[in-house]
């Protein structure tokens, strides 16, 4: 018997290894960072902190030039080639301090960042909001491995980012909220803490995954079923349709703990807690769904006009099939749509959005039909740093989905026009 027991322990052991996902950390600067004593910079100071800056010192790990871009509450470092940064900043008299981690989105490198920009060299240009800056200078250094910085850091300021880029209204959307899972990110996709995340690596738009609980009820799920590459192990198994949201609620927790949202929770979320732009709802369900998502996207529209939020939703047609379901809806051709199928179903739904593969190429001529007739153009899923610097030299898409946002606003902000 205690044989038997020792034996049905170690396979639990085991069980236990193979269900834990390996795991990137995020540095942590710990409970005694700079930061604590410092305030939060104004928003009209944050915009001159924005521009295209040339690495000094730091090249060969982040490239001869860099982007820094303000979100919501980071501050972001878009590198060439799939480096990045993610910064929390503040103001100490009039010297700006930040820190954070940087992060190689193809590996699992990764290592804390330590900045500072002093009064003398853009900390004073900074606070007084000057629209013209001039020697910002950003000194100190990076790790290349655990909680130690031991590599020297030098940007200094050399453009501010093009206003024709800025007023262009291209989009950075986030493949599954912000990145897949697989990515080793620290939370999981398609999630509210996702969501959150989303806008320090350079979002500016999300798309998320839309299928329906067994009561009805749509949540934000990729996957055709249950499985370990996104929940931790459960009691449970199946597609999502097989469970009431009360059962996934409380049985099943994505790979970082959270839990399977609700869409309806996603997009409040959205509207009352980002600056997003835009949100595109990934139709994964091959039954029919629309009847149950129109009214959530119609409720969350409504409610981002009263708040004064420049939010789209639009709602996802991959298929013949979500085509067909979605013709069902009254009025369906004043309903804020995307579809990924041929220009002549782009026009038959009135869709304000065309949607192509990226592997169909640049298309520019169809591109331009669809601008004739005032919809907008995005492409999926783009992660080829080269393919992304093509479509964005070469193409005339509206936006560009992607698992690495960051890359796509490397060289979207690096344009002069």
């Amino acid at each position: 018997m205690r044989k038997s027991a020792i034996i049905l322990f170690g396979i639990l052991l085991v069980a236990a290894a193979c269900n834990k996902k390996r795991e990137v950390s995020v540095p942590s600067t710990g409970p005694n960072s700079i930061l604590n004593e410092t305030t939060p910079i104004a928003n009209n100071s944050r915009q001159v902190m924005d521009g295209i800056y040339k690495v000094v010192s730091g090249s060969g790990l982040f490239g001869d030039q860099v982007i820094l871009k303000w979100s919501r509450k980071k501050l972001s470092v878009f590198c060439s080639d799939g480096h990045y940064m993610v910064l929390d900043v503040g103001q100490l008299d009039t010297v700006i301090m930040m820190q954070g981690y940087w992060r190689y989105c193809y590996n699992d490198q990764t290592g804390l960042v330590s900045g500072y920009i002093a009064r003398e060299e853009g900390g004073r240009d900074i606070m007084n909001a000057s629209p013209n800056p001039s020697g910002i200078i950003i000194r100190g250094g990076y790790g290349s491995s655990g909680n130690q910085i031991d590599n020297q850091m030098v940007l200094q300021f050399v453009r501010p980012i093009s206003p024709a880029v800025l007023q262009t209204g291209f989009n950075i959307l986030a493949h599954r909220s912000g990145g897949r899972t697989s990515d080793d990110l620290p939370v999981s996709e398609n999630s509210i803490a996702m969501i959150n995340f989303t806008e320090g690596l350079g979002s500016t738009g999300i798309e998320i995954d839309v299928q329906l609980t067994k009561d009805g009820i749509p949540v934000l799920y990729h996957d055709a079923a249950l499985d370990i590459r996104l929940i931790q192990k459960a009691p449970i198994e199946g597609a999502i349709n097989d469970f009431t949201y009360l059962q996934l609620y409380y049985l099943v927790t994505l790979i970082h703990g959270e839990h399977i949202p609700t869409l309806e929770d996603a997009l409040r979320f959205v509207v009352d807690s980002t600056q997003l732009r835009a949100v595109y709802l990934d139709m994964k369900e091959k039954v029919p769904t629309m009847s149950a998502v129109v009214p959530i996207q119609k409720e969350m529209l409504d409610r981002a006009k009263a708040k004064g939020r420049d939010l789209q939703i639009y709602i996802g047609l991959p298929s013949t099939d979500a085509i067909n379901d979605f013709k069902n809806q009254p009025d369906y051709k004043n309903i804020p749509s995307l579809c990924e199928l041929t220009t002549d179903d782009v026009e038959d739904v009135n869709s304000m959005v065309w949607a192509p593969r990226w592997t169909l190429g640049t298309q520019n001529d169809l591109v331009a039909v669809m601008h004739s007739q005032g919809r907008i153009c995005w492409t999926w899923t783009l992660d080829n740093v080269n393919w992304i610097q093509e479509y964005i030299t070469d193409g005339h898409f509206d936006g560009i989905l992607t698992n690495y946002p960051f890359i796509v606003g490397y060289y979207h902000y690096i344009r002069e026009n």
